[in-house]
């Protein structure tokens, strides 16, 4: 019977992701058709009663809506663009330097984001266009700010790795630490390629002028024929390097500010870590206020409103799932299938570290059809067990699980990054696939070499414990 129960409860829920039922809605529907076949209609409501108030009731998630709140002030303050005008002048010289000044401004955006999602399409309309008027193809350029906008959820502040903590009761300061080395790893592993394709690519570099009027020329891109976008452009001439004195150093320090107030004061002892996300998004308020003071109370206001709007949304959408994911949860351990697969696994007599490995890889192709944070959702409650049960540490399968979604989010085909990606700068998703490739198998190295030696991750978190001790 229990069998039976688990086979219709994971039909149901892929039949529900199939026809693009909300993620939250797909969870706990087929986690009540589960409880329903295995324990009765009075056990399910009283759990569809209990879970949403159990679930949430939790202080520690405060810290989720507070780093969205953050990112979204940050959005609105302008901190892309001006971390993007720094990164394509400090990169200007460089093979391939506007790509590797767009991971670069991917990257210093997203310590303040904490949004992959926020990351690709913010960045999207600033870079891809200019790449492409620059002279890369367009399958690169677009492919580059999906791939590298993948690093909003490990570079902390990360909403998946404060998630994956309060799921599996690890130190939330720990975990954060923890994504800061991999997260500048894959950065690294990006511009390094970028680089070395630098001699293929025709590259010029940008002004501020350029990227002042980002918005325009990706407006027309927009409207251009399917076949053209993926095509590289007739490259524009070297524009003049932009003085030194000129550049918007406000946008650099800003983001160092609130990547000092969030961490700085979590690892300190200042704040815990739910204060010192509330601190940073109102640091982030004052900043979104200086920057549009000139524009007056009207423009504040509707930048604040717009925040807000977006934070609330952005917010009632994780809690839900999260309340999705209780329900479903609940069932699989009713239903004892941790325990079963724990058993069935450790029977094969399998080295630890193949099993973990084989267990990781199946998230790939997860990562193909589900929806990314549904993904952690769903897993953690079953490889957290395994894997402690096998001997290895929470924080470093949280990295690698974290990491492994990031790969899922542009891979066909549901590749979230690469939908928003394409929506945001014109360019047909189909392209954007087709530059995912050789960003792939980087970001499946990378993978491998975390996995291997476990040392990378967990070297920082290490420091934070010996110092919290």
């Amino acid at each position: 019977m229990i069998s039976i129960a688990v086979i219709v409860t994971l039909v149901v829920l892929l039949l529900l992701l199939a026809v693009k039922a909300p993620v939250a809605v797909s969870l706990g529907v087929s986690g009540a058709v589960g409880l329903l076949l295995l324990h009765g209609f009075g056990y399910t409501t009283n759990v569809l009663g209990s879970t949403p108030f159990s679930d949430t009731a939790s202080f520690s998630l405060t810290i989720i809506p507070m780093f969205i709140l953050m990112g979204m002030f940050a959005v609105r303050a302008n901190l892309a663009e001006q971390v993007f005008a720094i990164a394509s002048r400090v990169a200007r010289n460089a093979p391939g330097g506007l790509g590797v000044a767009t991971v670069m401004a991917c990257a210093g955006f997203s310590a303040v984001s904490g949004s992959s999602i926020g990351t690709a399409a913010t960045m999207s309309k600033l870079a891809v266009g200019e790449m492409r008027r620059h002279g890369y193809p367009a399958h690169f350029a677009s492919a580059l700010v999906a791939v590298a906008g993948t690093l909003g959820v490990m570079i902390p502040p990360s909403t998946f790795l404060v998630l994956y903590a309060i799921l599996t009761q690890q130190s939330v300061g720990q975990m954060l630490a923890a994504g800061i080395i991999p997260g500048l790893l894959s950065a690294i592993a990006y511009t390094i390629y970028i680089m070395l394709m630098g001699k293929r690519l025709v590259t010029a570099d940008v002004s501020l002028e350029a990227v002042a009027t980002a918005a325009h020329h990706d407006a027309k891109a927009a409207r251009e024929p399917r076949h053209a976008t993926a095509l590289a452009e007739k490259p524009e001439p070297q524009a003049p390097a932009t003085p030194w004195r000129k550049l918007p150093w406000r946008g650099a320090v800003r983001v160092v500010i609130l990547f000092a107030i969030v961490l700085g004061g979590m690892y300190s002892g200042l704040f815990t870590s739910t204060e010192s996300a509330a601190i940073g998004a109102l640091a982030a308020l004052v900043i979104l206020i200086l920057e549009n003071r000139r524009k007056g109370g009207k423009h504040i206001w509707g930048a604040l409103k717009g925040a807000l709007q977006d934070t609330g949304s952005t917010t009632a959408m994780v809690f839900m799932i999260i309340v999705g994911s209780g329900i479903l949860s609940t069932f699989f351990i009713a239903a004892r299938v941790p325990d079963t697969i724990t058993a069935a696994v450790t029977g094969l007599q399998l080295p630890a570290m193949l099993t973990m490995a084989l267990l990781l890889f199946c998230l790939i192709p997860l990562g193909m059809v589900l929806e990314s944070l549904s993904i952690l959702v769903i897993t953690v409650p079953i490889l957290f067990p395994i894997a402690t049960e096998l001997g290895f540490d929470g924080i470093w399968l949280g990295i690698l699980i974290v990491k492994l979604i990031e790969i899922g989010m542009v891979t066909p085909p549901v590749g979230i990054n690469v939908f928003v990606v394409a929506g945001t700068s014109g360019v047909p998703s189909e392209t954007v696939f087709r530059g995912i490739t050789p960003l792939f198998f980087i970001d499946l190295g990378v993978v491998v070499l975390l996995f291997l030696v476990p040392q990378i991750t967990l070297f920082l978190p290490g420091l934070v414990a010996s110092s919290a001790g």
